[in-house]
């Protein structure tokens, strides 16, 4: 129950940060408290409001945008996994995502290698 909720709430906060409403919105917040600062005198208090609201921003939407990011690589990889089990690839790809980056280097490195054997085999 709760996963499901947070992953609703994670998915509408995640896509409402990328808007560019949501972008202006920022800048508008941040031209207002500038315009402030000699109202308030340019105190320490003026000071610790946008510091400690972008603070608290920042860390949270740190947590909601890579679970976001997670879930969605996760659903990618899945995919991928299935089109590679049901077509002519290697099923050896499948959840090679688990490996080393320098495992994961490898074999793009010989991937590499072997599109390039056949396209010279294809030209000749």
């Amino acid at each position: 129950m709760f996963e499901k909720v947070f992953t609703r709430i994670a998915n509408k906060v995640a896509y409402a940060a990328g808007l560019p409403p949501t972008f202006a919105a920022c800048c508008l917040i941040v031209v207002v408290w500038a315009v402030s600062g000699p109202l308030f005198g340019f105190s320490d208090t003026w000071q610790l409001v946008i510091n400690t609201g972008t603070t608290i921003v920042t860390f949270l939407m740190v947590f909601l945008i890579q679970n976001t990011q997670n879930r969605d690589g996760a659903a990618i990889q899945a995919k991928l996994d299935e089109l590679i089990r049901v077509s002519t690839g290697h099923n050896h790809f499948i959840g090679i995502e688990h490996l080393t980056e320098t495992e994961v280097e490898e074999i793009r490195r010989k991937c590499e290698d072997a599109a390039k054997r056949q396209d010279k085999r294809a030209k000749a």
